[in-house]
């Protein structure tokens, strides 16, 4: 109970009672059940990232150029030196 006035000082909340001992006893179920997790045996069990059999299959990641810079600069109101050139927005 005294970490859940740690955590309501820290949120700034003023929880009444009876929402402390929910609470309270919300937070000692959940380290309940880690501490029956500590005693699972798991010597020799291989780490899972997902428990889904899948597999990713990506592309390679190859470069491709699909349009020139001149083509690009062709539509550009104004450019310079192969640059979009931009109003000036600071000062």
């Amino acid at each position: 109970m005294e970490n859940i006035k740690d955590y309501e000082a820290l949120a700034k909340l003023d929880l009444p009672l009876n929402e402390r001992l929910f609470i309270s006893e919300q937070a000692d179920m959940l380290i309940n059940s880690f501490e029956e997790l500590k005693n699972t045996d798991t010597l020799g069990a291989q780490p899972l990232v997902t428990v889904l059999n899948i597999q990713n299959i990506l592309r390679d990641d190859v470069a491709v150029k699909l349009v020139s810079r001149e083509e690009l600069l062709e539509n550009a109101p104004q450019q310079s030196d192969g640059f979009f050139q931009v109003p000036k927005t600071l000062e």
